[in-house]
């Protein structure tokens, strides 16, 4: 019998953060005391989790970009594993970062503690063989995409697909003029949100580009206004800082401007249409079922590399999910103020019915009860290491 039980959990940006968050939270519905630690943010710190160190360390993406922060997460990796070799948890659950999660992964797997990796590396786009890597890593795979099965069945690696919680969580229905309540908008104007990405980088090559097309589109539509939602207090500083670079922000602009903290889902739900970076907010804006242009910029390696590698013909989710072009995206030169402002401008006056019900079938799809499935897993895996029993 055990006393208490005791989770590892390490997120390394901010989607990750919301899915360990609802997890957690099912997991604390069933244990209460359990002690779960590790990395991650305000969301998962919310639900009772201690972070060992700051998320931000992790939040980083791409092949070369990475390079700059090797040092820092190497040191990290050695700490995290001196800690949890000092203090042994009863299942290792890796959200997402497989770079670093599926090294810590293999570590604790070797030493014989059980590991579960929470969202599939994407092996469906690039790299298949990688699978080789997460089964010598990971006890098991939680997916969040229905797709992905096929992939790990082929290969005979343990998988099970959960849903997301970004799916459970928002209504197939949203209330626009609650959010817009919420955050203190007029219920009459246009606004476009606009959210340039959770990682320094991201908004740092994004934004300014992103400023340039509402600059353009505020000469053409002169009562539109924008929403920005900052995903951290390091995000809100580092934007903040941007909007008040004159040379970059007209005033004309800048008054237009709402910046918020958090309250990401509360914009894009309070909005008409959205610009943002590639990623899980591609997801969540296709939950809130709103038009949106998708946008990435990565290093001029990066991108060659991933040209060679990537298979899909997207890389925005809503059109992966729907294997169709359901929103424009735009990748590297590509990201521009004429283009951009050219796409968004008619996604302001009114979302295409057939855009909008199909974004409801997706999310349908998607829409499983993921943290309680997602706890269910993970203590089933505790409770398969034989002398344990959960009670």
């Amino acid at each position: 019998m055990m006393t208490t039980l005791r989770i590892a959990v390490v997120a390394g940006e901010a989607s990750g953060d919301v899915l360990a968050a609802g997890m957690i939270r099912a997991l604390r519905k069933k244990y209460p005391n359990a002690i779960i630690e590790g990395i991650g943010g305000h969301h998962m710190q919310a639900e009772g989790f201690t972070s060992l160190f700051d998320m931000e360390t992790l939040s980083v993406m791409g092949l070369v970009e990475v390079l700059g922060r090797l040092p820092s997460i190497l040191k990290l990796k050695r700490d995290l594993l001196t800690h949890f070799e000092q203090h042994p948890p009863d299942v290792y659950v890796g959200v997402d970062a497989p770079d670093f999660n599926l090294r810590i992964e293999t570590a604790l797997k070797s030493k014989g503690i059980p590991t579960i990796h929470y969202v599939s590396p994407t092996v469906w786009a690039w790299r298949e063989k990688r699978i080789f890597k997460i089964a010598k890593a990971a006890d098991l795979v939680m997916g969040v995409f229905p797709f992905e099965k096929q992939v790990y069945d082929k290969y005979k690696v343990p998988f099970t697909f959960v849903g997301h919680t970004l799916a459970d969580a928002i209504d197939i229905q949203p209330d626009p003029l609650n959010a817009r309540k919420q955050l203190s908008l007029s219920a009459e104007t246009t606004y476009l949100g606009v959210l340039p990405g959770s990682r320094r980088r991201e908004v740092a090559t994004l934004l300014p580009v992103f400023i340039k097309t509402m600059v353009r589109l505020l000469e053409q539509q002169p009562h539109l206004e924008f929403v920005i939602p900052a995903a951290n207090e390091y995000r809100y500083s580092e934007i903040e800082n941007l909007l008040n670079n004159v040379e970059l922000t007209p005033t004309s602009l800048r008054k237009k401007v709402t910046l918020v903290q958090g309250q990401s889902r509360e914009v894009m739900i309070a909005s008409n249409a959205l610009l943002l970076a590639s990623g899980t907010a591609s997801l969540e804006g296709m939950l809130c079922k709103k038009p949106m242009v998708v946008a990435y910029k990565m290093s001029w390696l990066t991108h060659k590399i991933m040209q060679r590698l990537y298979i899909p013909r997207f890389f925005s989710l809503p059109n992966i999910l729907a294997n169709q072009e359901l929103v424009p995206e735009l990748l590297q030169e590509d990201v521009n103020e004429e283009k951009l402002s050219t796409l968004l401008a008619p996604w302001l006056q009114q979302a295409p019915n057939h855009l909008l019900a199909t974004f409801k079938d997706l999310h349908t799809s998607l829409k499983c009860n993921a943290d309680e499935a997602a706890a269910q897993a993970v203590l089933g895996k505790i409770a398969d290491v034989e002398g344990n029993t959960l009670c």
